[in-house]
């Protein structure tokens, strides 16, 4: 993966970290310890697939039909937090209203093409997990945008994309990650070959109907409804 810049600030004190040993020590951190599994993927932005990510999800389970991911650059102690994914089964899928649906990405090609993945999980292992995957779909939102080496998460939230078909994913990002944690995509294609796919086909309006999304900033009234004689109301 390519290094960033280092994040403006001064270093972390001895007194923080002992700090944050002791907090460690008595508090539960209950959602965090939920999280059970890491997945490695790629993610491309919804308005423009020429900006790929490697991402990596540490996941924890709602229940069966929903699981709910933090996303990070990497998988270090030292990972920028880049953003969040909600995986859905097909079923809760389809309840979604239609213009919902548009913000959702299959992850059927995914998972059978090879490119998604558990780091350091046997294979037999993961694809157990794997084609559960397969047939589901997920809402991914980015808030720091390190492919452009931003040092800050600056910008504004944007909906992520995931492939859905070969030549998609650029080379030189899945030659790299295949040499760091030695897995071969195309012999893992094969080997997830007999797992099924969604049951009802990718749906349609999924995947941002196959268009380009961008998250644009609008300026509205704060409370349009209000009565005319009611106070003005501001932010500052």
């Amino acid at each position: 993966m390519a290094s960033h810049p280092e994040v403006p600030g001064e270093a972390t004190k001895t007194s923080t970290t002992m700090l944050e040993t002791a907090t460690a020590a008595v508090q539960k951190f209950g959602p965090i310890n939920a999280i059970h599994q890491h997945l490695c993927a790629f993610h491309f932005y919804g308005h423009d697939m020429t900006r790929q990510v490697e991402a990596h999800h540490f996941c924890g389970h709602q229940n069966e039909e929903m699981r709910q991911c933090l996303i990070y650059d990497g998988p270090e102690a030292d990972a920028r937090l880049i953003g969040l994914e909600y995986i859905v089964s097909e079923n809760l899928f389809m309840t979604l209203p239609d213009a919902e649906k548009r913000l959702w990405h299959s992850h059927e090609y995914e998972v059978k093409s090879g490119v998604l993945f558990l780091p350091g999980v046997p294979g037999p292992m993961q694809r157990q997990d794997l084609a559960k995957v397969a047939q589901t779909y997920g809402k991914t939102i980015h808030f720091w945008q390190v492919d452009r080496g931003d040092n800050l998460p600056l910008g504004l939230p944007q909906i992520m994309m995931a492939l859905t078909r070969d030549g998609q994913l650029y080379s030189h990002l899945s030659s790299d990650v295949e040499k760091r944690y030695n897995v071969n995509f195309e012999k893992e294609k094969e080997n997830r070959a007999y797992m099924k796919g969604l049951e009802h086909g990718i749906h349609p309006l999924a995947n941002a109907e196959g268009k380009g999304l961008r998250t644009e900033l609008r300026e509205v009234d704060c409370n349009p409804g209000a009565a005319a004689h009611a106070p003005p109301r501001v932010f500052v």
